[in-house]
């Protein structure tokens, strides 16, 4: 809950310098131009770091617990495949598992095919 406050905030702060940073003059009362790059460099550091926290984290984070997964499997779990077939693990290897799915039939799969495990 208090992420979701923190990012809403970063979220406003950054559509805040989005709308203001064209009202800042950016000439001088001589006639230069003596528009900052300050607001911009800002600005764009906000939206990568907006970028990271709402993308990267959570996908590294989902990453790490597939697998974590993979190297937890033994003979016995119930699993469910990418391809939406339910199965129990016959046996493992490094890089397949044989699952035995409700008819008796049993299916060599990759390993990492293996979307997650299920409670029934």
């Amino acid at each position: 809950m208090k992420k979701k406050k923190v990012l809403i905030l970063i979220a406003g702060l950054l559509i805040t310098l989005a709308f203001t940073g064209g009202c800042i003059p950016t000439t001088t009362p001589e006639g230069g131009s003596g528009g900052s790059m300050v607001p911009l460099i800002i600005f764009l550091v906000l939206i990568f770091g907006m970028f990271y926290l709402l993308m990267v984290r959570p996908q590294r984070r989902r990453q790490k617990e597939h697998q974590d997964l993979m190297a937890e499997l033994r003979r016995g779990d119930k699993v469910i495949t990418a391809g939406g077939i339910y199965g129990v693990i016959e046996s493992t290897s490094d890089d397949s598992v044989v699952i035995k799915v409700e008819d008796g039939t049993m299916m060599r799969i990759a390993r990492s095919s293996v979307a997650g495990r299920r409670e029934r």
